[in-house]
């Protein structure tokens, strides 16, 4: 058996962040331009209220919301729906996906913005119903030019410098909305650890490993977009972003076989990844309502070549290589309309149609001592993935007494999936998915919301398709017949408002999911086994996460904010191949916390963030494959701001120097045999990091919203 090497596996989970929490002014129920639904259930924070965090961008303010916690959404998920986060602007989600949420709010320069309000997801539209928060920011309409410019740079323990440049320009004139970003988004990351192969039963080492890591992610963009808003029911929003990803990894490993001679493995990865995308959106005001409609187009090729060499003094004597070639096309309409009074009801109905494509090609090939290379085929190298998609949705509700609201909806899914290639696989999926949400605010100022829904997962396209893992040394099968796993889910939260402008939130919530997807083994024509995607039966999740977001000022620190979120999770499900009850695989540990404090004093602020979780594993048919840290995770800030245009922030990443550990545990040929054959231990850290960053505001609009200071 071979240990070829390894590059780090295991990732720090960044708990933390240096994002301003405190807040100084005193919040107020909606104003009488807000809709007289939104005025009894949203909670609204004026612009006076993040005046004490000098705040650049909506992204700063977004992030400083009492007990609010910004979820971007996920733009890898197919269509629209799936892929939203929590935060709307003007009461309407942004038509881009492939621009992340938060980026787009880092543009949209903070004195446009005139207000927050926070309230349940159903005052929002179907995409957002069942979220227990979402955010509106409303912007101001007067007109004018704004631009942003942030440089940074990032020291590594190596010594290496890591520069980052994005800027974000904004001209408003009348109706009109111009909007133009651009960045680096160099992302370098270098660590370094150990490996020790040890047999588990008498404690022997194989092997031992020193690995010196160096990773580099470059995604340069571009992006922009127009806006001719004339009302909220009569506008139109053209947007467009291009992106160059690339990767070079490179891994130098210095093997230490037991009773063997000693090698120098080289590990290199090569990826390029342009993408673009191109959509918008139109609004119209029709019989009483809104009619909408979304059109997307978001193109991505993607080609990798993975190289492992094996050498003793400097002569090859084995190794991998792995090259694939892919292309991704998605493209979607989506038309709805909606009427905030029919009936007695609030009313929303559509209809989202996508084409999604891939095309694939994996190549796998091991080097001979000869240095001549031989392929190894895999169940589905080749491949081609064709996706006709359609949803069809209605959801309607109604207040039903003072502070009580009901929302019901239901989606009907329905899909033609092609797979072709080296295998043959055609379905046709039909899914109903009801839902049911039920709001209640009190005068007293409780919120709670209790929410039923059906939910299907949508299936990974690559899940299709066979590859290995050189890192990790593992193959992974490719399962043509996989099928989404489908699930109801109950949600139940409540919070109160504490000490004034705190908030404390308690989300419960529960999961019945049928046809889980995990791993299973598969076979190949000539009896291979190989472990891949499959659905393994009925699993159960369970979860409760508390969020107390206190100020501090009653207790003698002016300025101050501490902020706790802590999770825990229990998820259970039968593995196929042991018998036993286990965890689902993946992110699942069960509990995690986070602590965040901030402190604001006139031009300076400072804060600290230090967070831990529990251990988490993925289980494969081989494997059991276990990550968590060496111990909590920290990070602090300290930030100094000479004028109202300009900020200068001082971080340290890592600050306790946490490793990230992993301990993989195999049994060959699989887990349905008694005695572990082999355990590896890996520990990887990347150290303390120091970072510097500079952002300038330029410009001003032609008038400042309220509790905002103009710009000197």
């Amino acid at each position: 058996m071979r240990w070829q090497g390894l590059k780090t596996s295991v990732g720090l989970m960044a708990l933390a962040s240096a994002a301003p929490l405190v807040a100084q002014a005193p919040v107020g129920e909606a104003p009488d331009t807000a809709p007289a639904t939104q005025a009894t259930r949203a909670t609204v924070y004026d612009a006076a209220f993040f005046a004490a965090y000098a705040p650049r961008n909506a992204l700063d303010i977004v992030r400083q919301v009492p007990g609010f916690q910004l979820d971007t959404g996920n733009s890898d998920v197919r269509g629209f729906a799936g892929a939203a986060g929590n935060v709307v602007i003007n009461g309407a989600r942004p038509s881009s996906k492939s621009e992340s949420l938060d980026s787009v709010l880092a543009q949209i320069p903070a004195r446009r913005v005139i207000r927050v309000e926070l309230g349940s997801g159903s005052l929002y539209g179907s995409e957002y119903s069942g979220k227990s928060q979402v955010l509106n920011v409303i912007l101001s309409a007067d007109g004018g030019f704004d631009a942003t410019v942030t440089g940074s740079v990032r020291r590594r323990f190596t010594g290496l410098i890591i520069p980052n440049l994005s800027g974000s320009a904004t001209l408003k004139r009348g109706n009109s909305t111009f909007s133009l970003s651009a960045g680096t988004e160099n992302y370098d990351t270098v660590d370094e650890g150990t490996d020790i192969l040890t047999d588990p039963s008498s404690g022997e080492r194989f092997e031992k490993r020193r690995k010196a890591n160096h990773y580099r992610p470059r995604n340069p963009h571009i992006s922009g977009s127009w806006a001719l808003e004339e009302a909220p029911d009569k506008a139109i929003h053209l947007n467009g972003r291009f992106q160059r990803s690339t990767e070079d990894f490179i891994q130098i490993n210095r093997v230490y076989p037991t009773g063997d001679v000693e090698r120098d493995d080289r590990l290199f990865l090569l990826l390029t990844s342009p993408g673009y995308e191109l959509g918008g959106d139109i609004s119209r005001p029709l019989a009483g309502g809104t009619i909408k409609f979304v059109g997307l187009a978001n193109r991505r090729h993607r080609e990798t070549q993975d190289t492992v060499l094996n050498r003793i003094d400097d002569e090859v004597v084995g190794g991998f290589e792995q090259s694939t070639e892919s292309q991704r096309n998605e493209t979607i309409g989506r038309l709805s309309w909606t009427r905030a009074k029919l009936a007695g009801f609030s009313f929303e109905a559509g209809a989202e149609v996508a084409l999604n494509t891939l095309d694939s090609e994996v190549g796998l090939f091991v080097f001979g001592p000869d240095g001549e290379r031989e392929q190894i085929d895999l169940p589905v190298d080749d491949a081609t993935v064709r996706e006709k998609r359609a949803e069809l949705y209605i959801k309607a509700g109604r207040q039903i007494a003072e502070g009580l609201r009901l929302d019901a909806g239901l989606n009907y899914e329905m899909s033609e999936l092609k797979v072709r290639g080296d295998t043959t696989a055609d379905r046709a999926l039909k899914f109903l998915k009801p839902s049911l949400t039920l709001d209640w605010k009190t005068k007293s100022g409780w919120h709670s919301q209790f929410t039923i829904r059906r939910t299907v997962a949508q299936l990974d396209f690559y899940d299709f398709i066979s590859s290995a893992e050189l890192s990790n040394d593992r193959i992974n099968g490719g399962n043509a017949n996989l099928q989404p796993q489908r699930a109801w889910e109950a949600r139940a939260s409540i919070d109160h408002s504490l000490f004034g402008t705190g908030l404390v939130k308690l989300d419960l919530g529960y999961d019945h999911i049928t046809m889980l997807q995990d791993r299973i083994l598969i076979f190949d024509d000539e009896g291979n086994a190989f472990d891949a995607p499959g659905n393994i039966g009925t699993g159960k999740r369970m979860f409760a996460s508390l969020t107390v977001d206190a100020p501090l000022d009653r207790f003698g620190l002016k300025g101050a904010k501490l902020k706790f979120d802590g999770t825990l999770q229990r998820t259970a499900v039968e593995d196929p191949i042991s018998g036993d009850k286990r965890r689902f695989t993946g992110f699942f540990p069960e509990w995690q916390w986070n602590v965040q404090f901030r402190r604001d004093i006139g031009k300076w602020a400072y804060g600290m963030t230090v967070g831990d979780r529990d251990r988490f594993s993925f289980f494969r048919s081989n494997e059991i494959d276990t990550n968590y840290n060496g111990g909590p995770y920290g990070t602090a800030f300290v930030e100094y701001r000479p004028n109202p245009r300009t900020t200068v922030t001082f971080d340290i990443d890592n600050l306790f120097n946490t490793r990230g550990i992993r301990d993989r545990l195999f049994t060959f040929p699989n887990r349905s045999f008694p005695e572990p054959s082999l355990s590896e231990f890996r520990e990887r850290n990347s150290h303390v990091i120091f970072g510097l960053q500079f952002k300038r505001t330029f410009g001003g609009a032609s008038k400042a919203p309220a509790g905002v200071a103009p710009a000197s």
